[in-house]
This record gives C-alpha cells, sequence and structure tokens, in this order.
C-alpha cells in the first residue's frame, strides 16, 4: 500500500461533449456503480449533519440486497453531526479514505486519519467532526443489528489499517490475503468489513456461490470480476453491490496491488419471514 493509496469520489460535473455510454450495470443479480458516476448531482445532505454530502451507493432493496447500506461521506472542515445516526439499532463501521475526522464515541475522542477504522455498535452514542482545514472523506457502512439472547452487544473500538497485519488466503503464495478488523468466530458480530488484496496475477479461482450479500469499493488497483457470468472490468473508485447467492471470480490484472473494502454480513441464521 503507497501514501494516498484509497480512492474516493471528486465529484464534478461531466461536460456536454462526453458519450453517455458508460459501464453502470444493475441486474438481478449484482449492479456495478463505476466512479464516474459519483458526480455532485448524485449526492444526498443527511439530516443533522453540517457541511456534509454523501454519495449513498447502497440501501436496503426488496428482492436485491436487504441487510445494508453504504455511504461515501465528504466532509469540509468544521463540518460534521452531533446527532449522527437516527436509527438506535443501527450499527456502523467507518473507514476514512481521505483526511481526517474526530470521532467521539460514548465520551473518549479519536483521531481517525486515512485508513482509519471505527466500528461502533448499536445504541452508542457518538459524534463525528472535521477540525482540519481540508476535506475529509469516509466510507459509513450501516447494519440493522440482529441481537441473540445470550450473546453480548459487541463493544466500540478503533483500529487502522496500518495497524492490522493481512492474513494470506491457503496455498495462495500470499497472492490473496484478507485484513480482517474482527474475529471471524466473534458471534456477537453479525457483520464483517474487512479490506481485501490481490496482487498482481492474484485470482479468485472458483466462482463463490453463498448466502453472504456484498459490497465492494475498490480502493485500488483494478481487476476484471465474473459476476454472474458477466465478465466486468473494475477499477479504483468503482463499487460492486451482490445479493445472495450471485456467482463471483476475479483475476487481477496488475500492475499494482488491486484492493477493496468487502462488507457481508455473517453468523446469523437467515430468517424465515420477510
Amino acid at each position: 500500500m503507497t501514501k494516498d493509496a484509497y480512492f474516493f469520489p471528486k465529484g464534478g460535473l461531466p461536460s456536454q461533449t462526453q458519450l453517455m455510454t458508460g459501464r453502470a450495470t444493475f441486474t438481478d443479480a449484482y449492479a456495478v456503480i463505476p466512479k464516474a458516476v459519483m458526480t455532485d448531482i448524485v449526492t444526498s445532505n443527511l439530516p443533522f449533519w453540517e457541511k456534509t454530502r454523501a454519495w449513498i451507493i447502497a440501501r436496503p432493496l426488496s428482492g436485491f440486497s436487504e441487510t445494508f447500506a453504504q455511504y461515501i461521506v465528504e466532509i469540509s472542515p468544521e463540518g460534521g453531526s452531533t446527532n449522527p445516526e437516527p436509527d438506535q439499532k443501527a450499527e456502523a463501521v467507518l473507514f476514512v479514505v481521505s483526511g481526517t475526522i474526530d470521532l467521539t464515541i460514548d465520551g473518549v475522542q479519536h483521531r481517525l486519519e486515512e485508513g482509519g477504522y471505527a466500528f461502533i455498535p448499536p445504541r452508542a452514542k457518538w459524534s463525528l467532526r472535521n477540525t482540519s482545514d481540508t476535506t475529509a472523506t469516509f466510507h459509513w457502512i450501516r447494519k440493522s443489528y440482529e441481537a441473540v439472547d445470550g450473546i453480548d452487544l459487541p463493544e466500540a473500538f478503533v483500529t487502522s489499517d496500518k495497524d492490522v497485519a493481512p492474513t494470506p488466503m491457503p496455498d495462495t503464495n500470499e497472492a490473496w490475503s484478507t485484513t480482517r478488523f474482527v474475529d471471524s468466530n466473534d458471534m456477537r458480530h453479525d457483520m464483517h468489513v474487512n479490506i481485501v488484496t490481490f496482487k498482481p496475477g492474484g485470482v479468485i479461482p472458483f466462482l463463490e456461490t453463498h448466502v453472504m450479500e456484498h459490497g465492494l469499493y475498490v480502493l485500488e488497483g483494478k481487476a476484471v470480476y465474473n459476476l454472474n457470468n458477466d465478465w466486468v472490468e473494475v477499477e479504483a473508485g468503482d463499487f460492486m453491490w451482490l445479493r445472495a447467492f450471485c456467482p463471483q471470480a476475479c483475476y487481477a490484472g496488475g500492475p499494482g496491488n488491486f484492493r477493496y473494502l468487502l462488507y457481508k454480513d455473517v453468523n446469523r441464521h437467515p430468517k424465515l419471514k420477510l
């Protein structure tokens, strides 16, 4: 990973001379939202957030992915919120891709720089502010927490991509690794937000087909993804949104590493009634 390795939207608006043809795709099994789509005119303002705008790139949709929402949030200097989360059942992961934010969780203050990662459990009291003189950008992934009798709520924590060593996948010669911020066996957690890294030439060598939903935001590099037997090229700044059981595989062609922020729902029984 190099300095300024995390891609983030720059906004703006294409010129009137640009062709409308692009890579945006929405199917019954997956969606691809390329970086060129994330312009000024598709941002949203949020209640009780000041000097802030957000690209909302995933939200629960009946018949598609139903477990999470994902935002890319851009905060200008002196922006932020003292009342950020309207849903007391929501848990969150924040991942900073540009600038610096000051985060307070249940009275404890943290400063998150690029690569900073925070988990915020449901019912936590938190606030966030950009006290620097430059814009800050972070991913905000929200999920309605599925409590289980006899299992405690997870605790808040703050860490960084720079401080967690990637775990190589077996029999890959470290061509494929995953940075895991939560112990996979910790049943308190019903979602994982990891970073997956492929070195040039690394592959997912089979069509994964599983119950977990995914959001994949490409932080760095490029690759070719097989989504439900469609080959799709993706690069830094693109977002892939996969419903449960969408077949998926990839090939990282280089020249540098291919890295993405990965959401998945885990550790709970499927609901038998919708």
